[in-house]
């Protein structure tokens, strides 16, 4: 790798000299792409860093980003990058209370809003003086339009490069307890995961990515924006959810990174068309399982693909060993937003090795600490907290490595395998300490199980509450009863007695960020689950498999 410092811009550069006039970016509208070559990108992002410029905007200043995923992102995120700001995305679910703190906490003088499917309800969020900037999608008012923008000022061409130490960016974590914290990340630890990304991934500028999980997230902008500007890669983006599968289709991405929550989707979507029992026959049969793996490629839009991934929350293994076997390879990746999202991952794929999420990259290193949390190191992590300068110091140990919060265990080969999180284990009414997630991820093998947390702080025994997959929710109750019991009943009596699940309740409102289940990356918060079920689930015992309107 070229030990040379290039920030994004610098490489924007590279491209446009490269192969300028070449499509860089297609924001599909209305069904058909607007592409944007490589030099009318860069004259976009000087028009809109003179713009901020115009507008008074200091070097230094921070400037939120409030939008899903477009064209447009990539332009503002390199305007901001091109007139030394320092971005600070939120999530476009994000609710008024979060938008508000984040704005407040990172004294964001400015906000760039763009596509939103709510932002009737979200814009009491964006309140006091800050100068609302608007890409050309139906939005919040702003001040200012796009179109306006783009002609405002004049274009920032000539400006001082960012040096390594410079704050780029500063990203909150979706925080699945407590306020998000804003993780500092500068321009060494962004180019460094950029560039590791496109090593180890070997993309370069024949590939084509999709770009359609959060921006706001570090893992979609380091794997996907970051990776492009480092490999020159095209990217393309989707319309809307309505659109996914036509969008996908189109884009004939060569790389896909998804949620295990999407893959779970994918896999239903397969089901029901062919049958489960269908499915299994034709695979054992040589020349017409290639055929029928081809054409499940196809029909995902992924036959183009040498790359497929999964992060940002766990995989059950017998998700990655079902696609393993129609030909399709995820391999699973582990990261937070403290480390650039990018440490650990199973690639090139090792079927052998499903169910850990590979080892420590290049330039990585990892380590258990005294209490088998997963603690990491490497270039690609943030520098602190910003303003809080006692959880950042509480946050490494005094070798420099990342406590990172999770349990590990890491085998002979050095592939981690992540056995639940430290704040997870809680205390049974027995006064026995209980690990949530090995139970869960036994559970979870059950094929009826899409979601499952594990509670039982203050309770005799742990109860496991489920929600049912898509395909689960359409069969007999009592073949799906059956077979949760059965799972149940396999389960524990390998479990200590005070680990062992009294029982498992399947919940009738399905887990989303709406109703705060779900962080925006689509993790469960324990603790909420916690408060809304102990008292209800008091009382079941003897393994029994109950609906919540049964109890």
């Amino acid at each position: 790798m070229d030990s040379l410092f290039k920030s994004p811009v610098d490489m924007l550069h590279h491209w446009v000299e490269q192969y300028g006039d070449s499509t860089y970016l297609k924001q599909p509208i209305n069904g058909q792409y607007v592409n944007y070559s490589w030099r009318e990108v860069q004259q976009k992002m000087q028009q809109i860093a003179g713009a901020l410029r115009h507008l008074g905007l200091e070097p230094g200043d921070k400037v939120a980003v409030l939008s899903k995923n477009c064209a447009e992102w990539f332009i503002t995120d390199l305007a901001l990058m091109h007139g030394g700001y320092i971005s600070v995305p939120i999530y476009p679910t994000a609710n008024a209370d979060t938008i508000r703190y984040v704005l407040e906490h990172s004294e964001s003088k400015a906000i760039f809003i763009g596509k939103l499917d709510y932002w009737a309800d979200q814009e009491a969020g964006v309140g006091g003086d800050i100068l609302r900037l608007a890409m050309p999608y139906d939005t919040m008012p702003a001040q200012y339009q796009w179109d306006t923008l783009l002609k405002l000022g004049h274009p920032l061409v000539e400006a001082e490069a960012p040096t390594p130490e410079q704050i780029m960016t500063i990203i909150y974590t979706s925080g699945s307890t407590g306020k998000p914290k804003g993780a500092i990340q500068t321009f060494a630890s962004y180019e460094w995961t950029c560039r590791a990304v496109v090593r180890d991934l070997k993309t370069d500028v024949e590939d084509r990515l999709l770009s359609y999980l959060p921006l706001a997230h570090i893992t979609e902008r380091v794997a996907i924006e970051g990776s492009s500007f480092y490999s020159g890669s095209s990217v393309a983006f989707v319309e809307s959810l309505d659109s996914f599968v036509a969008d996908v289709q189109r884009a004939r991405p060569t790389v896909f990174f998804s949620v295990p929550r999407l893959w779970s989707l994918f896999q239903k979507n397969i089901i029901d068309k062919i049958g489960y029992t269908k499915l299994n026959i034709l695979l054992k049969i040589p020349f017409v399982s290639s055929l029928v793996k081809k054409k499940i490629h196809q029909g995902l839009g992924l036959e183009h693909c040498h790359l497929l991934g999964s992060g940002s929350a766990p995989i059950p293994p017998s998700l990655i060993a079902w696609y393993h076997k129609i030909g399709l390879n995820i391999c699973e990746a582990w990261g937070m937003t403290e480390n650039s999202a990018y440490s650990i991952i199973n690639h090139p794929f090792d079927a052998s090795k499903i169910g850990t999420v590979g080892r420590a990259v290049e330039g990585c290193s990892v380590k258990q600490g005294d209490n088998g949390e997963l603690l990491i190191k490497s270039p690609g992590l943030m520098s602190g907290y910003y303003k809080q300068p006692e959880v950042t110091q509480a946050s490494f140990d005094e070798d420099g490595y990342f406590r990172t919060g999770d349990l590990c265990s890491i085998d002979a080969d050095g592939c981690v395998t992540i056995t639940g999180r430290v704040k997870d284990n809680f205390k049974t009414a027995k006064g026995k300490y209980v690990a949530p997630v090995p139970i869960e991820r036994k559970l979870a093998q059950d094929p009826h199980v899409e979601l499952i947390c594990i509670i039982g702080s203050g309770l005799p025994h742990p109860v496991a509450l489920v929600q049912l997959s898509e395909g689960a929710a359409l069969q007999p109750k009592e073949e799906v009863r059956a077979s949760l019991k059965a799972t149940l009943d396999s389960i524990n009596p390998n479990l200590e007695s005070h680990e062992t699940v009294d029982a498992i309740i399947v919940v009738s409102e399905p887990w989303d960020v709406d109703n705060d289940v779900l962080t925006p990356t689509l993790k469960i918060k324990r603790h909420v689950l916690e408060q809304r079920f102990s008292a209800k689930v008091e009382g079941q015992r003897g393994g029994v498999v109950r609906w919540e309107d049964e109890l």
